[in-house]
């Protein structure tokens, strides 16, 4: 069986009239031709049954179509979650992705963005937070992060504080004895420290008995067990007997926590209640569902992804316009109760 021939920009300019160089806009940059002409290439493009040869396109005008991404973890459920939503994003854009995982090694992050810019990614979407954004902006490609300092780059970020203060403000409404926010030890300037503010903004507010336990977890399930049952065991004896009321900073170790707890007691003690925070699956699939707040993580990729087409789309420009200053994107949380908090 005779294997069927690849059709050519010279096969389509025979088919059209056209000039080579004018089919080779069409690909490269349609706006310079008229919609009539675009049409009579589309439709060529069709009868000849045209089978795009990506890598000759690449190789023509250095556009990869890929961009790159780096994010921490894949333990955390929220880091999971964001990363399949942007993945599904190429539906919509037509932009593939290069994904690599940091683990917070800050040398090895620097040696992943060297690897990426070397495939010519059109641009970076970066979660993680371990290399400043003043050198992000000094990679020569545009740059868009997600919750992490964002002072020299373009970014979109759930509204932390709006979040901190409704999962608090929830607690406070159940009278609890003591409130108690579990979190990393945060820097003011990243995103999520915004959590931080919320809470002891209500409890202080309110005039709330309350307490903020910082605590190194590690990327591992062991070790985030390990910490937050040494936590919990601590609580047991400093607050027997009192109610509860505990705000986790993610989902991912409201669940473990929630776990530690019911295998302490077969169930969630009347003592404690939960609210953790991103509404990443694992807070409505857990044994109890865990009352959370929600990121709105689908709009949050979508909006990071059309940013940074966006943003390539104007560097593609014969006379492109640098922006003035980075694009800060602010995407609203939503309270979400479920039976850590409702019973």
């Amino acid at each position: 069986m005779r294997q069927k021939k690849n059709v050519t920009f010279d096969d389509i300019a025979k088919y059209t009239g056209f000039s080579k160089t004018t089919i080779s806009r069409y690909f490269n940059n349609p706006d310079s031709l008229t919609l009539e002409n675009q049409e009579i290439i589309s439709k060529a493009l069709s009868d000849l049954d045209y089978k795009e040869n990506k890598v000759a396109r690449i190789l023509a005008n250095g556009k990869t179509e890929f961009i790159g991404i780096i994010i921490p973890n894949l333990m955390n459920h929220y880091y999971s979650e964001m990363l399949n939503q942007i993945l599904l994003t190429y539906e919509q854009f037509g932009y593939k992705f290069l994904v690599f995982i940091g683990n917070e090694h800050e040398a090895s992050e620097r040696q992943y963005i060297q690897e990426l810019l070397a495939y010519h990614i059109e641009g970076l979407i970066i979660l993680s937070f371990t290399i400043p954004s003043r050198e992000l902006a000094d990679s020569g490609i545009p740059v868009v992060t997600i919750e992490r300092e964002d002072q020299y780059v373009c970014s979109v970020n759930t509204d932390n504080y709006m979040g901190g203060v409704q999962a608090t403000s929830l607690l406070a409404t159940h009278n609890c004895d003591i409130l108690i926010h579990i979190n990393s030890p945060t820097p003011p300037e990243i995103p999520s420290y915004g959590r931080i503010r919320g809470f002891l903004d209500i409890c202080e507010e309110k005039h709330l008995n309350h307490r903020i336990i910082y605590k190194v977890f590690g990327n591992t399930y062991e070790l985030i067990e390990k910490n937050l049952r040494e936590i919990l065991e601590e609580l047991e004896i400093s607050y027997s007997g009192q109610k509860k009321g505990i705000f986790i900073s993610n989902d991912t170790h409201a669940n473990v926590f929630l776990n530690l707890l019911i295998k302490k007691y077969g169930t969630l003690p009347d003592d404690y209640l939960i609210i953790g925070f991103d509404d990443s699956p694992i807070s409505r699939e857990a044994v109890i569902p865990i009352s959370t707040v929600g990121q709105q993580i689908n709009k949050i990729a979508y909006e990071a992804v059309s940013l940074l087409v966006e943003l390539m789309n104007e560097r593609k420009k014969r006379k492109p316009v640098p922006l003035k200053e980075p694009i800060h994107k602010i995407i609203t949380p939503i309270l979400i109760r479920r039976d850590t908090t409702e019973r």
